[in-house]
């Protein structure tokens, strides 16, 4: 659903005048990006995109606009702020980078920049989520000179304040923590900052980091003198304050879960004993047919124990949580999303950062007990309109849960027997 709204004089911005930048690659036209028009879609030929930011949209294979990109770019590329609800696969990091580098190439900022003073922010609850925000920045700008910076804890503080000291930032993505500790410390100056940019908002409120996102606020202008974009895979009260406080008359976008993952994910719910569960997972793995697969469970413990196991089973698996170090959790990630390491045992903190192609099946050892995780996590598969499936696994201890999960989904859940063959060795 998208309100209605008329763009007021102090947040219009000014019509674009004739773009003089060159692409980087210099024998590119947009010619050699050929699109043809869809009857109900958007194209991002449609949007009047600089050729650099094309570039890097056809590079990254890019042709039509996700439901998300079509409803927030053509408000976000006119200054609009926007408040959106929307999954974790639907295409909002692309929709708000690509408003925010065609920003920052259409106003281009004449003379010296200060070091540490970024035109745009970013805001992500995880270090993964960030890490993965930047790396789809630096693909997008790649055929520009937007200068993207990540600031995330559990990495070498001096290494992130080196590499903010080479040269101007333009788009910073950084966690709250971290990002505090860089302004408190006056390596970051937030007080130019043109677009802000709060993501996964009832993440971030869940894990208690809306004090550090308010301080972070307060350091920014206001938000008549900024754009703010705000997303958020649900909308409490909590969030609808929060959303009122920070943004300037925004126009609200919802895509609605089910549009996103429900249709590319086969779902399937096994009544299994806690005592099977582990068999039943060792030779659902050992006998599907995937290339990445994730195991999601609620504790750190279980995880480390789970990947452990199947290792020890023969299962080349390696574990994503918190009580991993940062170093040890990317070099991890990097294996997965290679190939190297085909299952990934992750908790839900840590699985908010898995946006990884080529993952074709989730399995919930554990239900999530907020029942909105459960569509993040099968959001990691079924991403970018290829299929997948999830598998969970409703026991003793957990299956009170599944009303709630039926009115959340909007449809009966059918718990299957485990087939025989599961429960063998």
């Amino acid at each position: 659903m998208q309100s209605e709204h008329t763009p007021s004089a102090s947040q219009s911005k000014p019509k674009r005048s004739a773009r003089t930048a060159k692409s980087k690659q210099q024998n590119w036209t947009l010619d050699d990006f050929v699109v043809p028009e869809e009857e109900g879609k958007l194209r991002f030929h449609d949007l009047d995109l600089p050729d650099e930011v094309m570039q890097g949209v056809q590079a990254q294979g890019y042709q039509y606009c996700s439901p998300i990109q079509a409803l927030a770019l053509p408000e976000s590329l006119q200054g609009m702020d926007i408040t959106g609800k929307a999954q974790t696969g639907s295409g909002k990091t692309a929709a708000f980078l690509i408003s925010i580098i065609t920003d920052l190439l259409d106003y281009p900022i004449q003379g010296p920049r200060r070091l540490g003073t970024p035109r745009a922010l970013i805001v992500a609850p995880t270090r993964e989520l960030v890490m993965q925000i930047a790396s789809d920045a630096d693909q997008l700008t790649r055929f520009t000179d937007v200068q993207v910076r990540q600031l995330v804890g559990g990495m070498d503080f001096e290494v992130q304040q080196k590499q903010l000291q080479k040269t101007h930032v333009d788009i910073l993505v950084a966690t709250p923590g971290r990002l505090l500790d860089f302004c408190r410390r006056g390596h970051v100056n937030l007080r130019e900052t043109e677009v802000l940019v709060l993501d996964e908002a009832d993440r971030m409120l869940s894990m208690g980091f809306i004090p550090d996102v308010r301080a972070i606020v307060r350091q920014t202008p206001k938000k008549q003198d900024r754009q703010t974009l705000l997303f958020s895979a649900t909308f409490s009260e909590q969030i609808l304050r929060l959303a009122e406080q920070w943004t300037f008359e925004p126009v609200h976008i919802e895509i609605e879960p089910e549009n996103v993952a429900a249709d590319t994910v086969e779902q399937h719910f096994l009544s299994v004993s806690s005592f099977d569960k582990y068999r039943v997972l060792l030779n659902s793995l050992k006998a599907a047919n995937f290339e990445r697969a994730i195991v999601f469970a609620n504790r750190r413990h279980v995880t480390r124990e789970l990947a452990e196991r199947l290792q020890r089973d023969g299962v080349s698996s390696a574990l994503l949580s918190g009580e991993v170090a940062q170093q040890k959790r990317v070099k991890t990630l990097e294996r997965f999303r290679s190939g190297e390491t085909p299952v990934m045992v992750a908790t839900d903190v840590a699985g908010r950062g898995i946006h990884v192609d080529g993952v074709s099946h989730v399995y919930n050892y554990d239900l999530p007990e907020e029942l909105e995780d459960y569509v993040h996590r099968i959001g990691r598969t079924g991403r970018a309109g290829a299929s997948g499936v999830a598998i969970s696994f409703a026991s003793e201890d957990d299956a009170f849960l599944l009303p709630d999960l039926e009115q959340l989904l909007g449809k009966a859940i059918t718990c299957e027997p485990v087939p025989e063959e599961l429960l063998q060795g």
